[in-house]
């Protein structure tokens, strides 16, 4: 079968930068309370005229110019987003609408931090399966909507982004497991994911307005301890070993997460995404806002096997090596 690639990508931010000194104003907290316990120094914040799909759109038209193709060139539009309002217009739909795009099909994906490893997934299966030949893939988020800026223990964590990834076949990318940087391995290798249904409950988007909680111990102890050995499995599926990946990105969580997990991954040679610091934790954006700034940086060789890897609501997680586009 056709495999896929990414072959670019985009990210956006708002303008608005939120300093642990400014959330020491609104709360009962400090720099070194957050620093301390997150890692988190600034993370940005969208307005109320910056809807999701904007900061979405924005990603995706850095991407679609990174990869020197048009809107309409695009016949698959996946949007993995838990900050959508509205049901109707879909995020996807209303992406493809400000970028004028022709006529994709159109889909939001909601498994909250792991959706764009999801929705990466899905646009690689659905051109193996020959129903798509280009997909923008795109992770955006807008959690300063629905957090909650009275509690201490969340509201420090949350911020605005969104990040795109241009998806497209290659018939050069074989369907058998290879490390993705040697020749006729996949462009984006097999997917590993699943969740814990009984411990779902542990992070939360509910109510009406909708305000974002979790049971940040249990979520802490879950990744701590159960997905390295998973996140290996990923490597194993894609036939690479931890020691050999270029980057390894994780859902931008919680620095005292991301550091124990990408150790316990055992990728010691790769460079770790630790952009939690400067943008908090945006949810679907984060893997590929990570991913770009990365890429952008030219911290990543093109080519190069970047594990993939998110966790969090509903605790579910979704895992792939790709090759850095």
């Amino acid at each position: 079968m056709t495999g896929s690639r990414v072959v670019a990508l985009g990210h956006y931010q708002p303008a608005k930068v939120l300093t642990n000194d400014d959330l020491a104003a609104m709360v009962d907290t400090s720099d070194e309370w957050i620093t301390s316990r997150v890692g988190i120094k600034t993370r940005h914040v969208g307005g109320p005229d910056e809807p999701v799909d904007e900061l979405a759109a924005h990603a995706g038209a850095k991407a679609l110019a990174a990869a020197g193709l048009q809107p309409s060139d695009i016949d698959l539009v996946l949007v993995a987003t838990s900050t959508a309002i509205d049901r109707s217009p879909s995020m996807a739909a209303r992406v493809a609408a400000r970028l004028g795009m022709g006529s994709p099909a159109v889909m939001d994906i909601n498994v909250v931090c792991s959706g764009f490893t999801h929705a990466l997934a899905v646009a690689d299966h659905t051109i193996r399966a020959g129903a798509a030949t280009r997909a923008l893939v795109i992770g955006a988020d807008k959690m300063a909507d629905i957090a909650d800026w009275t509690d201490r223990t969340t509201c420090v964590l949350l911020g605005d982004g969104a990040g795109a990834a241009v998806v497209t076949a290659d018939p050069s990318a074989s369907d058998s497991p290879s490390a993705p940087d040697t020749p006729g391995g996949p462009g984006i290798g097999p997917v590993l994911w699943g969740s814990v249904p009984e411990m779902g409950n542990a992070v939360r988007i509910e109510g009406t307005p909708p305000r974002f909680a979790q049971e940040g111990q249990s979520v802490y102890r879950w990744a701590t301890t159960q997905l390295p050995p998973i996140a290996r499995k990923v490597c194993e599926k894609a036939g690479i070993a931890p020691e050999d990946l270029a980057a390894v990105v994780l859902h931008q969580a919680n620095l005292r997460i991301i550091e124990p997990v990408a150790r316990k991954i055992g990728a010691v040679n790769a460079v770790i995404a630790r952009d939690v610091v400067d943008s908090g934790n945006t949810s679907a954006a984060s893997i590929p806002m990570a991913l770009s700034k990365l890429v952008e940086r030219g911290e990543i060789a093109s080519g190069a096997p970047v594990l993939l890897f998110g966790f969090g609501g509903n605790l579910s997680y979704a895992g792939q090596v790709i090759r850095c586009p």
